[in-house]
């Protein structure tokens, strides 16, 4: 299910004055109207390392000595250790011992809580129970996406889980902590009782709304118990399930009452998503700005405790509209936190040209959950190094020469110039960005061109020279002068060695996506791209009105978009007529026929009727600059797609390693 969204910027964002105003949650005082929910478990988690530990630690910090009001950080799963002996639980965030059980739990939470005290932000933990891993009121799964039977939990089992909280509840007061929030979203086991979907239960814990939100009912009674009335108490819920059976905005409305009327909540926190479909939880950029804040407003309207909105706000103007217009009393931001250091401080002053764009890759998730390598934000490679400080000073300054001007070289350029080296970047077509150039055709990239311009106006202050129209000879790069050359001239759109590869109705998809070629109306779509490339340009297709089929070689789609966000792009493929063959190797284009062979197997099948056929196969390395120059004895390096062509979170990770060193 899908549900319709609007961007809540209905107007101009005159004054951002109330987002500084103090507001009460319960017992604490908020300084302003931006909270942190949990997101920067990848960072560097609390409970790994110590030196893990330690950048998780300056992380949050640096965001509350920004201004943030409530960082409400750590992800606190519960113990799970009353499965079977033996049984490995399974899914994301499945453990079998908590992190509140751990025995250097207080030690760590105190790093922490200092940190963000320091910063002079609340410190909170949002308590997790995932669900049907295995743990469910009745063995109904919460997505389409698996197929994995849960455990049904007995009364015993129940009171245990109670009892947990009630425990974990008591370590986070002994540690300092201010705020604690029980997750009750996105099939967490709170969730799973609470829908009516999942909750099929005929006993007490079950039927109705009384019956089904006893155990959340119980829990909160627990907490408060052991915490008392010093610290505030918050709920994180699902508006709007979006899920066949489950409960809509007004039942989401009916359960925000219910928690109001224990008495034990401070505070509702409201999202959107599904679990693992369109929109999932953490909205990708196939969304706008925003989109279901006017959801949380009604939610607002009906209760009277404060609510935080949280769902893809990822710009100040839209902070600041969420506010002004009654939709929520504090806006919740995460990768917008990984994007600008100091979003805070520069709402604060009005400068929103000056904060880095958000682009909603969700490469934040996609590297550690799906290829399982280091975090990385993409437009911001420092996000993660808060615990070594800021790069040092270029001693002794050099003169650079960056040739490229993609995500790679323009964030090189300006990480040298910013420590000090006097910088030229050359780029040999009219313009900045790169494959984000192509890309940003279409709509819902459009922050790919904010994140071009900011960087453009970056290397402006930062003293880059700019030559554009500049192509980087050998010659010409001997003779320039330089101490240094980085190379990071990108790849050439890949053509397979095919038959009928190179015929004239064979297109590239990046040409498609610039305009330079034009399509009919029928077109196959070749995937040779694990990530989002194919699905960009059968966007765009869509959006032009082609009726559009997408051959993948693999097993599924795009095997490296994570669930989180695969679900947005294919819904919208989907509602647009794309058909989608997996497993279909194209071997060969003949006349207006794509024959495929199964990569399995190899049976052959043959599709005729296509005006045009689209490559959508990614690039190769264009690295014949570095190739020559690493002959001469100029120092030179190369990076980005010019070393193995990748995402933007790898060129931008690169850029930061080389920067450094230099």
């Amino acid at each position: 299910m899908t549900s319709p969204v609007t961007s809540p910027v209905t107007s101009p964002v005159t004054s951002v004055a109330h987002m500084f105003e103090p507001i009460d949650i319960g017992p604490l005082r908020l300084r302003s109207r931006f909270m942190m929910p949990p997101h920067g478990l990848s960072v560097g988690s609390l409970w790994a390392s110590e030196r893990a530990a330690r950048r998780g630690a300056a992380y949050w910090g640096s965001r509350a000595a920004d201004g943030v009001g409530l960082v409400c950080g750590l992800n606190g799963f519960i113990d799970n250790s009353l499965v079977v002996p033996g049984f490995d639980p399974t899914g994301v965030g499945a453990v079998t011992r908590g992190v509140f059980r751990m025995p250097h739990f207080r030690e760590r939470v105190g790093m922490y809580v200092r940190a963000v005290k320091e910063g002079g932000a609340h410190a909170g933990i949002q308590l997790i129970a995932q669900g049907a891993t295995p743990h469910s009121p009745s063995g109904v799964l919460a997505n389409y996406t698996n197929n994995v039977v849960p455990h049904v939990l007995t009364r015993s089992e129940i009171a245990w889980f109670v009892e947990e909280y009630t425990f974990s509840a008591a370590e986070s007061a002994a540690a300092g902590l201010d705020v604690i929030e029980l997750h009750a979203n996105h099939e967490d086991l709170l969730h799973l009782f609470l829908s009516p979907a999942t909750n099929k239960r005929t006993d007490e814990y079950g039927g109705d709304l009384e019956g089904r939100s006893r155990f959340i009912r119980e829990i909160l009674a627990g907490v408060r118990s052991v915490i008392g009335e010093g610290m505030a108490v918050g709920v994180r819920m699902n508006m709007d399930e979006l899920f066949e059976g489950g409960y809509d905005l007004a039942g989401g409305i009916e359960i925000a009452r219910m928690l109001e009327g224990t008495g034990h909540v401070d505070y509702i926190h409201c999202v959107m998503g599904n679990n693992w479909g369109a929109p999932s939880y953490i909205q990708p950029h196939v969304y706008p700005v925003a989109g279901w804040a006017d959801l949380a407003g009604q939610v607002k309207a009906a209760i009277g405790l404060p609510v935080i909105y949280t769902g893809r706000v990822s710009t100040p103007q839209a902070a600041a509209a969420v506010v002004a217009q009654g939709q929520a009393d504090v806006v919740g931001l995460a990768r917008a936190m990984f994007a600008e250091s100091r979003f805070v401080s520069k709402t604060r002053s009005g400068d929103f040209d000056a904060v880095r764009p958000c682009i909603g890759t969700n490469d934040c998730l996609h590297r550690t959950i799906v290829d399982g390598i280091p975090f990385s934000c993409s437009v911001n490679p420092g996000t993660g190094h808060e615990v070594d400080g800021p790069l040092p000073a270029a001693d002794p300054a050099r003169t650079m020469l960056v040739v490229g001007g993609g995500p790679a070289g323009m964030e090189t350029a300006a990480l040298l110039a910013e420590r000090g080296h006097r910088v030229s970047l050359w780029e040999r077509a009219g313009e900045l960005g790169g494959q984000l150039r192509s890309a940003r055709q279409v709509s819902e990239n459009a922050a790919y061109g904010d994140f071009v311009a900011f960087q453009e106006r970056r290397l402006a202050a930062s003293g880059v020279r700019v030559e554009l129209g500049r192509e980087a000879t050998l010659e010409a790069v001997r003779g320039a002068g330089v101490d240094v050359v980085v190379v990071a001239t990108g790849a050439l759109p890949r053509r397979p060695d095919r038959p009928g590869f190179d015929a004239p109705h064979v297109v590239q998809g990046t040409d498609v996506l610039l305009g330079a070629e034009q399509v009919g109306e029928q077109v196959a779509v070749v995937a040779m791209e694990d990530h989002m490339q194919p699905l960009t340009i059968a966007s765009h297709l869509v959006e032009q009105g082609k009726k559009v089929t997408i051959f993948y070689p693999t097993p599924s789609v795009a095997p490296l978009v994570g669930k989180y966000s695969i679900g947005a792009v294919m819904a919208k493929l989907s509602a647009g007529g794309v058909e989608v063959k997996v497993m279909e190797q194209v071997s060969a284009v003949v006349g207006d026929r794509v024959v495929t062979k199964n990569a399995y197997s190899g049976v052959e099948q043959s599709y005729p009727g296509f005006d045009h056929v689209v490559l959508a196969c990614g690039g190769d390395a264009h690295s014949s600059l570095y190739d020559a120059l690493a002959d001469t004895d100029i120092e030179v390096h190369v990076l980005g797609d010019a070393y193995a062509p990748r995402r933007i979170s790898f060129a931008t990770r690169q850029a930061y390693a080389l920067a450094a060193r230099l």
